[in-house]
C-alpha cells in the first residue's frame, strides 16, 4: 500500500511542480484543487487534478491524499475562513496576503507572469493559472470579493460599442465579464495614480460608467492613497475603487484616515552589511551626476536621488530610473571586490541601491517572504506589486461594511465557507 500524502511539500515532489517549465494549466488545477479538496469549490478543479496526476504518476489522487493533509507553505490560507475572494493580476501575491491576514480564502488567482509565477506558488502553494483573456468567466468559482490590482490601458472606442463593450480589448473588461458572470458582493481594485488623468480622465470615467450603470454597483468615488500613511516608508500613491452589490445596501463608504505613524528608511534597512553586488561603480556613479545636472540645467528634477535613514523613499517602480530614485548611503562594507563585471572600481561613499528585500519591505512584505528568484526578476515583482498594509485597511473596512450590513438589513452576506 502506498504511503498516504500528508504535506504539500510531498506532492511537489511527486509531480516535480515547476512554474518555469509548465506550459499549461495542469498544476494550476492540481494546486487550486489541494486548497479547495473540502469545499464546494473542489469541483471546478478535480477532473482536470485527478487526470494530471494520474498520468504522472499512474495512480489516483485520492489514493494518496491523506485526510490529514496540510499545506506546509509560508503563508497558508486561515483555518476558519469568514469570507472568499479571487486575485486576479496576482503578481507575488500582495493583495492575497492582506485578505488573508483579515481571515479570506482565495478560490481562485491568476498571473501570465511564469516568474511570478514561481515565487507565488513558493508562499502560497497555488499555482495561478496564466492569462486571464483566456480563461471563461463560467470556470472561475463563485467568490465574495474580487480583487485585482490591474494595468491602465486607453479604450479604443469603436462605431457604436457603448458602456461595457467599449472596454473590450483591455484587461478591464476582463474583470467587468468575471463582475457580470460572478456577481461578488464587492470588489477591490487598485491603478496607478495617472488612471485619474489618462486621456483627460476618459479611462476612468468610462470605468466608473461601467460599474455603476452596466453592472450596477454601488460605486464610491475612487481614491488616491498612499502607502507611506500606512506604515511603510515609501512614497508611492494609487488609486483604489471600491464597489457594492447593490443588494448589499451599501450606501456610503469612507477610506481608512492615515495611521499618523511615521516610518523612515532606517525601519526596513537591512540589518548586516550588504554584499558588494549592490554597490555602485565608480564610473556609474559619475554618469548619474553628469545625468542630473544635465537636467537641472534644463530645470527638471529628474536623475537619481539619495535616501536618508531618516527619510521616506521614492515610489519603487520597474524599469527607468527606479532604483536609481533610492540609493542609498551603507558605509558597512569593508570588501571592494567586485564579483561582477563593472567599469571603474566599486564606490568608497558607500552609494548602493537597496536590496530586494528592502523593496519587498517598502510593500509590506513579511520577512518570511520567500525570494528565489534572480534580483532582476525580485526588483520587478516587487515593484509592481500593491502595498500591503494599504490594501488590507481599505480590505478592512470594505469587510467590516458588508458584515455590518449583513446585521442590519438580513442580507445574505459574506459566505462562512468549512475547509
Amino acid at each position: 500500500m502506498n504511503k498516504k500524502i500528508t504535506k504539500y511539500s510531498e506532492i511537489k515532489k511527486k509531480v516535480d511542480v515547476d512554474t518555469l517549465k509548465c506550459t499549461t494549466e495542469d498544476l494550476a488545477y492540481l494546486t487550486h484543487y489541494l486548497h479547495n479538496r473540502t469545499n464546494d469549490v473542489s469541483k471546478y478543479y478535480l477532473p482536470q487534478a485527478e487526470e494530471y496526476f494520474e498520468s504522472v504518476v499512474n495512480e489516483p489522487l485520492q489514493k494518496y491524499l491523506s485526510i490529514n493533509f496540510k499545506f506546509d507553505i509560508p503563508f497558508p490560507t486561515p483555518k476558519n475562513p469568514k469570507f472568499t475572494f479571487i486575485d486576479l493580476f496576482a503578481g507575488v501575491g500582495g493583495f492575497r496576503i492582506a485578505m488573508q491576514n483579515l481571515g479570506g480564502k482565495c478560490v481562485f488567482s491568476s498571473e501570465i507572469d511564469r516568474y511570478a509565477k514561481k515565487t507565488y506558488e513558493l508562499n502560497f502553494g497555488e499555482v495561478p493559472f496564466g492569462d486571464i483573456t483566456k480563461i471563461n468567466e463560467k470556470d472561475i468559482p463563485e467568490h465574495d470579493i474580487l480583487c485585482a490590482g490591474f494595468p491602465c490601458q486607453a479604450f479604443s472606442i469603436a462605431g457604436k460599442r457603448k458602456g461595457f463593450e467599449e472596454t473590450r480589448g483591455t484587461l478591464f473588461f476582463d474583470i467587468a465579464r468575471i463582475l457580470k458572470e460572478k456577481r461578488p458582493k464587492a470588489f477591490f481594485l487598485e491603478n496607478v495614480k495617472g488612471l485619474r488623468n489618462h486621456k483627460k480622465g476618459k479611462t476612468l470615467k468610462t470605468i466608473l460608467k461601467v460599474l455603476r450603470k452596466d453592472l450596477d454597483y454601488f460605486v464610491p468615488n475612487p481614491e488616491i492613497i498612499n502607502a507611506k500613511d500606512f506604515g511603510v516608508p515609501q512614497n508611492r500613491e494609487r488609486i483604489f475603487i471600491v464597489g457594492f452589490r447593490k443588494d448589499q445596501n451599501v450606501e456610503d463608504f469612507n477610506y481608512p484616515n492615515p495611521t499618523g505613524k511615521k516610518v523612515t528608511f532606517s525601519d526596513i534597512k537591512e540589518n548586516n552589511a550588504v554584499p558588494v553586488k549592490y554597490y555602485i561603480s565608480t564610473q556609474y556613479q559619475d554618469t548619474l551626476r553628469k545625468h542630473k545636472e544635465r537636467h537641472a540645467k534644463k530645470g527638471n528634477g529628474f536623475g537619481y536621488e539619495i535616501i536618508k535613514d531618516d527619510e521616506c523613499a521614492n515610489a519603487i517602480v520597474v524599469g527607468g530610473m527606479g532604483r536609481e530614485r533610492n540609493i542609498v548611503i551603507d558605509c558597512r562594507l569593508t570588501d571592494f571586490t567586485p564579483v561582477t563585471k563593472i567599469k571603474g572600481e566599486v564606490n568608497r561613499d558607500g552609494w548602493r541601491r537597496m536590496t530586494p528585500r528592502e523593496w519587498a519591505r517598502l510593500q509590506g512584505f513579511p520577512d518570511n517572504f520567500e525570494i528565489k528568484v534572480s534580483d532582476v526578476q525580485a526588483y520587478k515583482q516587487f515593484g509592481n506589486s500593491v502595498a500591503i498594509p494599504a490594501i488590507q485597511a481599505t480590505a478592512k473596512t470594505l469587510i467590516e461594511k458588508i458584515i455590518n450590513n449583513e446585521r442590519k438589513y438580513k442580507v445574505n452576506g459574506l459566505k462562512y465557507i468549512h475547509c
